[in-house]
């Protein structure tokens, strides 16, 4: 069974506040602990008046304080507009605090728009992602003997990291420094299956990870019927119009007709970004949910075990018929494998 999480904007809807958001998040947090869910991540953005989370390590010490068990982190923190020192010590406070229950995620986009961009990012200078990733790495882990900068807290503390991306460049750099990589698919899905090919097949064994782990992102919009899983879609989808049309807001009530508040172009586009979605009553939400990533995992399994029987060249001497058989498999695995990847990619749309 493959485990659930949650990544939460900890959004502020219209009529609400910023402490409103917050504390909606934390009761959200303790019933996604309750209900078993395996991670709780919260993501960084900035002059969003819809999202409360652009503080996220101080939003996570919040989420992680008021729960027991459950996994906490960053989906993602914006590595660029951060000194990697920082962050390492800001995570190493929250791992030493709430020891093994910290993750941490990073981005590479600033999370915001350009004028943010740069008020964030004043004399940082040029994007150096991949560096300031090993850097910042370097800073949790062992000490080594002459460092002069070290992060206290946060050497020794070893704080998972995540790559999380978009598109190929952090599916590309997740595999070389072998890491466990997430894909933002809830609102990118067009290059999901090509990342996690590129991913998978380049993926480089590290210290911290054997093989590839990967995590995609789908929107879940849920009711108590398939009528009002619809309804509260509408809501996502005036927010994604109006922050494309460059004015973001607070998260919209939902409408009855979306088509009739929302430009028709404008709506196609939403309804690309939001095509990794599972949208209904209970029965549609689950069996969307649970059929496909089974499914994946099972043929993901078979997959592996048939390379590692392939890649013993002695199997081809002593039974051709069973290696050519298995070949074929592969390739047959390669396609169910696709087929089910562009379905979760329509899930909703």
């Amino acid at each position: 069974m493959i485990p659930y999480s949650v990544l939460d904007l900890s959004p502020v809807p219209e009529g609400a506040c910023t402490a409103d958001a917050l504390h909606n998040t934390l009761d959200l947090a303790q019933h996604a602990e309750a209900w078993g869910y395996k991670r709780f991540w919260l993501a960084e953005h900035h002059n969003i008046p819809g999202i409360a989370s652009a503080a996220t390590a101080v939003a996570i010490g919040y989420v992680a304080a008021g729960t027991k068990t459950i996994r906490v982190g960053s989906g993602g923190i914006m590595l660029p507009n951060h000194a990697p020192l920082m962050v390492a010590e800001a995570f190493g406070t929250l791992a030493t605090l709430y020891p093994d229950r910290i993750d941490l995620g990073l981005g590479r986009a600033p999370g915001t728009d350009g004028a943010t961009s740069q008020a964030l990012r004043r004399g940082l200078g040029a994007d150096s992602f991949p560096h300031d990733v090993v850097e910042l790495m370097r800073y949790l882990g062992e000490p080594a003997p002459g460092d002069l900068v070290r992060a206290h807290p946060g050497a020794g503390t070893h704080v998972p990291v995540w790559i999380l991306g978009s598109s190929l460049y952090g599916a590309q750099l997740a595999a070389h420094l072998g890491l466990p990589y997430a894909f933002a698919s809830h609102f990118a899905p067009q290059a999901l299956d090509e990342a996690l090919e590129i991913y998978r097949a380049t993926f480089r064994p590290s210290a911290t990870l054997a093989r590839p782990h990967f995590m995609l992102a789908i929107n879940v919009f849920a009711g108590e019927t398939d009528a009002e899983g619809t309804y509260l879609k509408s809501s996502m989808q005036q927010a994604f119009a109006n922050l494309r049309s460059g004015r973001p807001g607070k998260l919209p009530r939902p409408v009855a007709d979306v088509a009739a508040v929302v430009d028709p172009a404008m709506l196609r586009q939403v309804g690309h970004a939001l095509s990794c979605s599972a949208t209904g009553g209970p029965a549609t939400v689950q069996r969307e949910l649970a059929a496909l990533p089974d499914l994946i995992a099972r043929l993901e399994t078979e997959q592996a075990d048939a390379v590692v029987q392939l890649a013993d060249g002695s199997l081809y001497a002593v039974d051709n018929a069973r290696a050519l058989k298995l070949a074929a498999r592969c390739a047959q695995i390669d396609e169910e494998l696709l087929a089910a990847l562009e379905r979760w990619e329509a899930l909703g749309g």
